[in-house]
């Protein structure tokens, strides 16, 4: 990548913040690129630590139209003042309160259940419930097949009406390289060894849970992301939340990204340390934390910290961006910190053999101190893991509650993990691996040019399979969800409080199973 001087210069503009040229389309948020550049224009983010990418980093976060944002507060408003109204209503019995309430002989206890709390939740969210929890009743592929139901009573009840929706094209699920599938060699593989094995170990992998099949995992894992060691784990939720605090406790400094999933967010909040966040993706806010933390230390005593961790996510799921690991390692290292990089949506999903985030921009994986992944997603199982040095791995082993409390993978999951990351690895003997990553790539970014052509606001990396269509106000996301299943096409729509209250969203969720004729669909 060119200078930033000479990039800027070749832009026609100055650098931004964030080390990101506006060319032309204003400066937005965190330095992002404002609107859909002109087809002939190509723009880079320009990094102020020199030439960190290797590679264009293209990312596209248009700021809500004024318009959109008070029409939106007006629609949260008037479904606000509605709500109050019903409440009034649900009180003098006008009304059916179908809401969980308090027993009359425990109205002087301590509340259980928290009325103001569950005001979004009554008259807001129950509105639309129906574009949740659907049940689906195959197996999460291109296509699933859903049971149909209905409300008689404004979604607080559901009944099934026995008839089945097929054909649905899926797109919510993370099933980024197609490996949850009913038939193939993942599939045979997995029913060999529920044949040999059983379905549970019903034990701990320090007690009678430690099959050979972990053992094997973990060496292939380790191999995989070219670290010295790794260790499985049978939940990714856990993965982070249990395993954060055996890495820092009080004492210590976690930075976390404002956009961190819960997982991470649990993790951090159990560890005792302290947290301090800086913007999404925001390389200046970032640095001045750490700045900030070594030149200050800890409050009232002035000591150092122990230790300062750095929490990012690889592929940010509710905004499709990748994260800027150049720009994170250079600060870790100058301010000798510690990386905790979740590739939970990005390992498989990203970088030329599916290695996740760290070879999409082609550096080394030892420059990340702790690399977490699931297996939930790119290789249609469950779990996930974490990898790095030896000496954290036999840490973690003897320290993690997830290691120490929690039951052993089961075997038919380790075998399906074992035999898609081995197919991406290529040593089942075939290419298909290979194609997959690469037609997930293709679809990615076809899917993303044609819905920017249609007109539409589209948030994140251009490579990122997480594709946000924002819809913004709060009746359009139940009406959006569903005309897209009235259209046999299955999506998930997200809204406050998973999102900012004026940017809710459709999330599409690529596959490299898609076909063309499902995405032009």
């Amino acid at each position: 990548m060119e200078r930033p001087e000479r990039a800027a210069a070749a832009l026609g503009a100055q650098p931004r913040a964030n080390g990101c040229s506006g060319a032309a389309h204003g400066a937005l948020r965190n330095g992002y690129v404002r609107g859909l550049p002109a087809p002939d224009t190509q723009i880079n983010h320009i990094v102020h630590n020199g030439g960190l990418y290797k590679r264009p980093f293209n990312e596209d976060f248009e700021e809500t139209p004024m318009l959109v944002a008070v029409l939106t507060y007006v629609g949260y408003g008037v479904l606000t003042l509605f709500g109050y109204l019903r409440d009034f209503m649900r009180q003098w019995k006008i009304e059916k309160c179908q809401n969980a309430t308090e027993r009359e002989e425990q109205k002087d206890f301590v509340p259980l259940y928290q009325d103001f709390e569950n005001f979004y939740n009554r008259n807001l969210y129950m509105r639309i419930r129906d574009s949740w929890n659907r049940p689906i009743c195959s197996v999460p592929g291109a296509k699933v097949d859903m049971m149909e139901r209905v409300s008689h009573d404004y979604n607080w009840t559901f009944t099934y009406t026995g008839r089945v929706i097929k054909d649905i094209i899926n797109m919510g699920s993370y099933n980024y390289l197609g490996f949850a599938q009913k038939a193939g060699i993942c599939q045979e593989a997995a029913a060999k060894v529920l044949s040999q094995y059983g379905a549970g170990v019903c034990s701990t992998r320090q007690e009678m849970g430690n099959l050979d099949k972990h053992e094997e995992l973990e060496k292939l894992v380790a191999r995989f992301l070219g670290v010295e060691s790794a260790m499985a784990y049978g939940m990714g939720f856990a993965t982070n939340s249990m395993n954060i605090p055996a890495l820092v406790g009080k004492g210590c400094l976690i930075l976390s990204d404002e956009l961190n999933h819960a997982s991470l967010v649990l993790g951090a909040r159990l560890s005792g340390a302290t947290i301090r966040i800086f913007k999404h993706n925001n390389m200046q806010s970032l640095e001045k934390l750490l700045k900030d933390a070594i030149v200050h230390g800890q409050p009232r005593t002035r000591r150092p910290w122990k230790k300062i961790l750095i929490l990012v996510e690889g592929i940010y799921s509710m905004e499709g961006s990748i994260v800027r690991l150049p720009e994170v390692i250079a600060l870790k290292k100058k301010y000798k910190s510690y990386l905790y990089l979740d590739e939970a949506h990005s390992i498989g999903a990203l970088g030329p053999t599916g290695r996740g985030v760290v070879e999409y921009f082609g550096l080394n994986p030892e420059d990340v101190d702790v690399m977490m992944g699931t297996f939930t997603k790119s290789f249609g199982a469950a779990g996930g893991y974490i990898g790095g040095k030896k000496e954290l791995i036999d840490y973690l082993r003897t320290y993690s509650h997830s290691a120490v409390y929690a039951t052993s993978l089961s075997p038919p999951v380790v075998e399906q993990i074992i035999t898609s990351m081995k197919c991406i690895m290529g040593e089942d003997g075939t290419t298909v691996g290979k194609a997959r990553v690469q037609q997930l790539a293709e679809n990615t970014r076809y899917f993303r040019r044609r819905l920017k052509e249609m007109g539409f606001i589209i948030y994140g990396n251009e490579d990122s399979p997480v594709v946000p269509l924002m819809l913004y106000m709060p009746a359009k996301i139940g009406a959006f969800g569903r005309e897209m299943l009235k259209r046999n096409i299955g999506v998930v729509v997200v809204g406050f409080p998973a999102t900012p209250i004026i940017e809710s969203r459709a999330r599409f969720c690529l596959s490299a199973a898609h076909t063309k004729e499902m995405l032009d669909t």
